[in-house]
């Protein structure tokens, strides 16, 4: 009887542990979709104001600290708007703000870019260029 209480909790907990690693990708999922943007928290840098009149698609911050560079999530084509510091202001073709963070760490090919310039950025999930062209 002791061998089959172990064993039940041994069950359990497994399975607690699956649910728990499949549990965020599934959260994160419904992200991806332009309709419906991820705006970050109050406190993020990302949170100025955007005087176009067009909508502004702004990339999930999870958290406060600025991003790095990871995985690419996908590669956005448009035209810089905006450079303000570390933060350019993409317009991509379908008319969406997408902010991006850029630093040394970005790959700077064909140049540095100015406001005006057509650009193809492959960014991570949390708004980090990886690379610029």
């Amino acid at each position: 009887m002791h061998i089959s209480h172990k064993r039940l909790l041994s069950a359990v907990i497994g399975s607690l542990i699956i649910l728990a690693m499949s549990s965020p990708s599934v959260t994160s999922a419904g992200s991806q979709d332009k309709k419906h943007p991820v705006t970050p928290s109050s406190g993020s840098s990302f949170s100025e104001p955007d005087d176009s009149p067009t909508s502004a698609y702004t990339l999930s911050r999870p958290s406060q600290s600025p991003p790095r560079p990871g995985p690419a999530w996908k590669t956005i084509g448009g035209t810089v708007t905006r450079i303000k510091g570390d933060l350019y202001t993409v317009e991509d073709y379908e008319g969406n703000q997408v902010h991006l963070y850029v630093n040394r760490d970005t790959k700077h090919l064909r140049g540095q870019k100015k406001v005006g310039d057509r650009v193809r950025v492959e960014i991570t999930r949390d708004g980090f260029a990886n690379s610029i062209q």
